[in-house]
């Protein structure tokens, strides 16, 4: 059976099984850049946790666990009759707390940058130019 949902999924996953990432959290963050970048729209279903473990060929508790913390920070909704579908960003998301944790993380990104050479200008640009690539659906 052909389904939507998934083959957009698919389209905009591009997991690395071989990275030291684990795939949990690369399935997190290229779902939340498919969000960005309008690939995923508000209100569009997600596939269910099995039926996503089984198009991607991961453990179901893999999804599970992605799904949870999309779930607590915002990102979707998981309804036990409507599924999971993807929830409108709005502002009231830009909260202290995330703020703080922008800061930590970028703190450091931008200390590792420094130490191989990457200079202001260099992480500037680089900064604009992802933020411009996510943004462009705007």
């Amino acid at each position: 059976m052909y389904n939507v949902e998934s083959e957009m999924i698919r389209m905009i996953l591009n997991l690395d099984f071989e990275s030291e990432i684990p795939i949990y959290q690369q399935l997190r963050s290229q779902i939340i850049e498919g969000i960005a970048m309008k690939k995923l729209k508000p209100g569009e279903t997600l596939p269910s946790v099995r039926q996503m473990a089984s198009d991607i060929g991961i453990n179901m508790h893999t999804v599970n666990k992605t799904y949870t913390l999309l779930k607590q920070d915002g990102f979707i909704t998981v309804h036990r009759q409507k599924g999971v579908t993807v929830n409108k960003m709005n502002k009231s998301m830009l909260t202290d707390e995330y703020l703080s944790r922008l800061k930590q993380n970028l703190r450091i990104l931008i200390a590792e940058a420094a130490c191989r050479g990457v200079n202001k200008d260099n992480f500037t640009e680089t900064s604009l130019e992802i933020f411009s690539y996510l943004k462009k659906g705007e």
